[in-house]
């Protein structure tokens, strides 16, 4: 059995916060297991977690909009969440439910090996890039850390309920095709 095989097993059967008692499915990921760019929400609602792939309600179907504008899809990103079950009423996911899952993303990280991720939202921008992260202050902004490039973007569903939020968001999405872009001239320099 390979890793990915391995740590979707373990996913599938954790039982280490509450969340478990809730469930219906685990929402592992999905995509391209070696994509150069990962995208990472705070954690799956009622679609996701009754069909147990990540962001496929009204929230996924826009950002599937969203990512087609610069070209990407589900064929070539990676997308998974900080927790890997749905918190009741989707609420926000607690700190414990965040810290009972974080081992696993941190591990699809290292497997997919992003040369990008891009947070979507206040929750995984807090866990993933910086605790004090300020959404509405940094989003669009670019760090990098280890090699990987890191930034975050309005999560999908803050855009279905404030549009006025949609322009900022285009302007970040045209920054992560730029990026896409820089980081794939940068390896095909390094490339004999």
């Amino acid at each position: 059995m390979g890793e990915w095989e391995s740590l979707e097993m373990l996913c599938q059967d954790c039982t280490r916060c509450g969340l478990c008692r809730t469930r219906k499915n685990v929402v592992f990921g999905v995509g391209v297991k070696d994509a150069d760019i990962m995208f990472i929400g705070e954690g799956p609602g009622e679609q996701e977690d009754l069909q147990g792939e990540p962001f496929v309600g009204a929230a996924g179907k826009f950002l599937d909009d969203m990512l087609s504008i610069i070209g990407i899809n589900r064929r070539n990103c990676y997308i998974a969440n900080v927790v890997k079950c749905r918190p009741p009423g989707n609420r926000d996911p607690q700190d414990e439910e965040q810290d009972a899952c974080i081992g696993y993303l941190r591990r699809q990280v290292e497997l997919v090996k992003p040369q990008i991720i891009v947070c979507l939202g206040r929750i995984a921008a807090r866990r993933i890039i910086d605790p004090e992260y300020r959404i509405t202050r940094e989003h669009g902004t670019w760090i990098c850390r280890n090699g990987t490039w890191m930034t975050a973007i309005y999560h999908p569903s803050a855009l279905l309920r404030d549009v006025s939020k949609r322009p900022e968001t285009f302007m970040d999405l045209l920054s992560v095709e730029e990026k896409l872009h820089e980081v794939h001239a940068n390896m095909q320099e390094r490339t004999p």
